[in-house]
């Protein structure tokens, strides 16, 4: 066994390390510096893997961390009906389920298990049962922490805190083992990858009663929750006394694995006919207009499937929430007063909600798939001055796509601050109208920049650049904090407009210097 998990974590280790070196030399301030024999550099492997170590730390915790402060307390707090304990145990019960059958660690097909099982030949049953061991171990040892530290600010007591990490656990290990036993009556695989349509169904009403229920001031009684809690743990121990004694992980894994390398390859097909799809073959689309502006309005026609359906349905739904909001206001007067603090003082939330609606990365994406990835090839579509012109054309493409959700939810906070009982200084209304359209402007603005300085893109369409998910990372989490910022709207709205600014004079100077030398393909 040992031997085995050795075996296992130098072959995770292996193409991780790989990972990190590849990404390291893609890092432009790094790509002149690193030599061509990167991977035979040892100092510079002892780096990687310190990384990979560092991060198999950290994987353990991180994902629990969100998990906890988003799903679970982050939504909590929006409940204010329910009792704040009885809340935290009602969501994290019915995540819980969830969680159990959409992450199973044992029906998961992966590549280290394509390398080790069929390529390896190594022990199939001995090389699934220490992976999975170690995997629910790590779920434990990451849950353990946050559900102390979430679960005592809830006012859960200090032994059912401990108790719920394995808790967890345990529920994943008998639905494991429920699947286990299907495949032997049925012989049906579990692949938790591919769900069922019974599922999803499952799931979506798990979440509606996660979410939903709370809402309407409706909560799993605090006993019930518990006593669940509790059985899941001698549940867990049933399932893994089978998942122990099954001796049948070859056959399924081999059915797991053939299902990844179909799933791949139908994967690619389904984006490409989506896409092809998605493209208007009208050969009477034609323009008036001359050099790049010619280019760019046979662009736009031919791709507003891809460009525009998704921005018309999010501004539809937009639109409908606020007349939802304004009806509510009307129908239950009592939330005005909650509404209004709310609009007044969290404006920096809505930062995330321009970030999640905003049509970046869609539009450079079908920029690159189906115009770039052939006119890079070009020199002179890489001059300073017809990028810049590009840029610019471009730029004001993607502002018109995002402008008209920001438009609504622009037009429609002032409409429900007003609404809500209104504010004694007027200017609120302009600045809340005007920094909604600013963020808007500036993802617009950022994902374009980020697109040219970084373009990811190698000829056959695969995201080679590691700078560019460390950015786009890095712009996600940027945003999820500022959902925690509170800060009246005249304060952050003045800054939010004099940031957008300042980032869109910095942006076309970027553009303009360095994109001759960054906008290429990838290799």
């Amino acid at each position: 066994m040992l031997k085995t998990l050795r075996i296992s974590f130098s072959l995770r280790n292996t193409y991780r390390v790989n990972g990190i070196l590849y990404s390291l030399k893609q890092i432009p301030l790094l790509k002149k510096i690193l030599p061509q024999t990167l991977y035979k550099v040892k100092g510079l492997k002892i780096f990687a893997n310190v990384l990979s170590a560092i991060w198999e730390v950290v994987s353990i915790f991180i994902g629990k961390f969100l998990y906890f402060i988003t799903m679970v307390c982050g939504i909590g707090i929006l409940y204010e009906k329910t009792p704040a304990d009885q809340t935290y145990l009602h969501i994290l019960l019915l995540l819980t389920f969830i969680g159990a059958w959409m992450n199973t660690n044992l029906f998961n097909p992966t590549r280290d298990k394509y390398y080790a099982m069929i390529l390896m030949r190594m022990n199939a049953r001995e090389y699934t049962l220490v992976n999975y061991i170690y995997a629910i171990i790590k779920v434990i040892v990451g849950f353990m922490p946050f559900s102390i530290l979430f679960g005592l600010q809830k006012g859960i007591p200090l032994w059912l805190c401990i108790l719920i990490p394995f808790s967890v656990a345990g529920v994943k290990m008998a639905i494991a083992a429920s699947s286990l036993w299907d495949y032997e009556k049925r012989g049906l695989v579990y692949n938790e990858n591919k769900l069922r349509k019974y599922l999803w169904v499952m799931i979506g009403l798990f979440l509606a009663a996660a979410y939903g229920l709370p809402a309407i001031g409706i909560v799993l009684p605090e006993i019930v929750s518990i006593v669940l809690f509790v059985a899941f743990i001698p549940a867990g121990c049933i399932g893994l006394g089978k998942i122990l004694k099954f001796r049948g992980y070859r056959e399924i894994n081999q059915q797991l694995l053939a299902q990844l390398n179909n799933q791949m390859d139908s994967a690619k097909q389904a984006v490409k006919k989506s896409t092809e799809k998605s493209i208007s073959t009208d050969i009477s689309i034609t323009s008036k207009r001359k050099g790049f502006e010619f280019l760019n309005e046979l662009f736009i026609k031919r791709h507003q499937k891809i460009l525009w359906n998704a921005t018309m349905k999010i501004t539809f739904v937009c639109a409908a929430l606020v007349c939802i909001g304004l009806l509510i206001l009307h129908l239950v007067p009592e939330s005005k007063e909650e509404v209004n603090e709310l609009i007044l003082n969290w404006l920096p939330y809505f930062t995330f909600i321009m970030y999640a609606i905003n049509r970046g990365t869609g539009f450079t994406r079908a920029l690159f798939m189906n115009c770039d990835h052939s006119l890079l090839t070009y020199s002179f579509y890489k001059q300073p001055g017809f990028i810049l012109k590009l840029f610019r054309i471009r730029l004001r493409e993607i502002m018109k796509i995002n402008a008209v959700p920001a438009f609504v939810i622009g037009a429609g906070l002032p409409l429900l601050l007003y609404a809500s009982g209104g504010t004694d200084n007027p200017l609120n209304y302009i600045v809340l109208f005007v920094s909604i359209l600013s963020m808007s402007l500036f993802f617009s603005i950022h994902y374009l920049t980020i697109y040219y300085l970084l373009q990811p893109y190698n000829a056959g369409s695969e995201m080679k650049s590691g700078t560019y998910q460390i950015v786009m990372s890095a712009t996600y989490f940027i945003c999820f904090v500022m959902m925690q910022v509170k800060m009246p709207i005249l304060v952050f709205g003045m800054a939010c407009i004099a940031f957008c600014i300042l980032y869109s004079i910095v942006a076309c100077i970027l553009v303009y210097r360095l994109a001759p030398k960054t906008f290429r393909l990838r290799t």
